[in-house]
């Protein structure tokens, strides 16, 4: 059987200068593959000087091919945050990168603070034209944002892609509630999926889930990322208990898995390729935030663990993989 050998944690961002004040967290790593070594993108935290609220912003380590030996961290963060009542001004996180022609795309999920509820948030686009250590944005405004259908918490994008169409997994919101008496109002949010023709303009399945629930209704799903492993599209993400979840480990989140021949019609099958959660180790509490990538002929996952990666992101390889693995990035 097909299974994920973990591999440990290999990036702890408090061993490290970050940049924009940042000392902590490492969230949402997210690949990109050079010939010699691999860029790792992250979002990082810093604190408003005026709210006292988190920033988050985005950075990056390069670490050799091996996956072990950091290289450098990046000493600047590598797209400044939004302009004033933007939909990116309190935050990026996170941002999902894909080579498409000379050019690099980066795919941000830009957080804005509200009045009623703690933040909104939507997809931009920025792109890099010097091997992705800046990146520019296409414009000042979002290519995905809340619709008729998805009226809120538009985020988490992934992009492939796919006989020359751009496909976007990201999640939608399907609302806040207030699940018990007491408790604050959390949002629940499920997958969704678009496409485009030139990545910017978007098209998508307005309101329609594309990965079922298993834990009720009220289930939340989170950062789907997608690769082609013999010879059928897979999908992991993260999902979990829309309440009670932070300190909780029977409700926090976990690793989830699904499999497609279409990239349309997709069969949940978390137990089929499984991330089993340690003991007393720092991904025994929560597994989540994950991002699958091939590298040399392996495919392996970057994912944090407890805390939402307040301490770094660690690394697992898919054994058992018997066929050729073909990277769907451009």
């Amino acid at each position: 059987m097909t299974h994920w050998r973990k591999l440990g944690k290999i990036f702890d961002p408090t061993h490290y200068p970050l940049p924009a004040g940042c000392s902590e967290f490492a969230q949402a790593p997210q690949a990109l593959v050079f010939d010699d070594f691999v860029r790792i993108y992250f979002s990082t935290r810093s604190r408003d000087g005026r709210s006292g609220e988190y920033l988050s912003h985005i950075a990056f380590v390069d670490m050799r091919k091996d996956l072990r030996e950091v290289m450098a961290v990046s000493r600047h963060t590598v797209i400044e945050l939004g302009k004033t009542g933007c939909f990116d001004e309190h935050g990026i996180f996170p941002m999902n990168v894909l080579r498409h022609g000379d050019l690099i795309y980066g795919y941000t999920c830009g957080i804005n603070r509200r009045t009623s509820v703690p933040v909104d948030s939507s997809i931009g686009l920025a792109i890099s034209r010097d091997d992705g250590f800046t990146f520019q944005r296409v414009g000042d405004g979002p290519v995905l944002c809340a619709s008729l259908r998805e009226p809120c918490l538009v985020a988490d994008p992934f992009v492939q892609v796919h006989q020359d169409m751009f496909h976007m997994w990201y999640i939608f919101g399907a609302g806040w509630k207030r699940l018990a008496a007491g408790t604050p109002l959390e949002r629940i949010y499920k997958i969704g999926h678009a496409v485009s023709s030139d990545g910017i303009h978007w098209l998508k399945e307005d309101g329609e889930q594309a990965i079922a629930s298993r834990l009720g209704a009220d289930e939340c799903q989170a950062l789907p990322t997608t690769t082609r492993i013999a010879g059928r599209q897979h999908m992991f993400f993260c999902y979990r208990q829309a309440h009670d979840f932070r300190n909780n480990r029977d409700r926090g989140y976990r690793i989830g898995h699904a499999y497609s021949d279409d990239l349309a019609v997709w069969t949940r099958a978390d137990e089929q390729i499984p991330l089993d959660r340690s003991e007393n180790a720092w991904d025994s509490d929560m597994q989540c935030y994950p991002h699958v990538f091939e590298l040399d002929g392996q495919v392996y996952m970057l994912y944090n663990g407890n805390e939402f990666g307040r301490h770094g992101f660690g690394l697992a390889i898919l054994d058992g993989v018997e066929d050729t693995i073909q990277d769907q990035h451009h």
